[in-house]
């Protein structure tokens, strides 16, 4: 996974006969972009913090409840090539080093998880996942995003699109590289996976007692609305809005 970026590198800046140097520093690097949480800024542009509205998730999916559709797929193109962007940059630098587009991958997707000046409270990593399966192997992230897409309609719910994801993909990339360290690559993946599904927990608790946001509300937002009936300070419905840190919503009916 050489990247194009290394024919621009000066050669002083080659540190791949020092793996832990290049470890360090790629870590450093894909877990300060993936920090870079642009739907937290989007939120305080517009007066309140994204964590505490919607379904309380720093990520594109919370914009496009809280803001809008465009918004929501503005962050969510940028969190995608914000982990493609530190990958490509570190494969730059050291790309004698195959396991190197992992390491920052994975980096990445732990800062937009656990960004550092957010209280380590940030998304939940799919977009970032994806950016980083694009910049491994483009024909996967190709694959894996029909069947995330195909999951998510089935179900009814985005959250199974990512668990499923971040289940597979470590074992299915494991696997087709298996003859060039795609093992190792598995393992590292697999810190993302814990990380992301971790970080859904809280989905399935909310689906098991009936309180998750459906997917059909990108096209149903009405029914979601009344379904879930909680007002906004200025008026507004935001179906989902949290009314304790542990995420429980109040229904209209109590």
């Amino acid at each position: 996974m050489r990247s194009v970026i290394a024919a621009s590198v000066p050669a002083s800046y080659d540190f791949g006969n020092n793996p832990a140097m290049a470890v360090i520093v790629s870590i450093a690097v894909g877990y300060l972009i993936g920090c870079i949480s642009l739907s937290y800024f989007i939120a305080k542009l517009k007066g309140f913090d994204i964590r505490k509205h919607g379904s309380g998730n720093a990520g594109a999916s919370n914009v496009i409840i809280t803001v809008g559709k465009k918004a929501g797929a503005f962050v969510a193109i940028f969190d995608i090539f914000k982990a493609y962007f530190a990958i490509q940059l570190t494969v730059g630098l050291f790309g004698n080093m195959p396991i190197i587009g992992t390491v920052t991958g994975v980096a990445a997707i732990l800062g937009h998880i656990f960004p550092f000046y957010m209280g380590f409270k940030g998304g939940k990593g799919f977009a970032s996942l994806g950016g980083t399966i694009l910049a491994m192997d483009y024909r996967m992230f190709f694959v894996f995003l029909i069947f995330a897409i195909f999951v998510v309609f089935i179900s009814n719910y985005v959250c199974f699109g990512p668990t499923s994801v971040s289940a597979l993909f470590p074992f299915a990339y494991g696997y087709i590289y298996r003859e060039s360290g795609g093992v190792y690559a598995m393992f590292i993946l697999l810190i993302a996976t814990i990380a992301i599904i971790y970080r859904h927990l809280e989905n399935f608790r909310r689906i098991k007692e009936g309180n998750e946001l459906k997917f059909s509300f990108l096209w149903n937002r009405k029914a979601e609305a009344d379904r879930f009936g909680v007002e906004n300070d200025d008026g507004t419905t935001y179906p989902f809005e949290l009314e304790h840190e542990d995420g429980y919503i109040k229904h209209k009916e109590e």
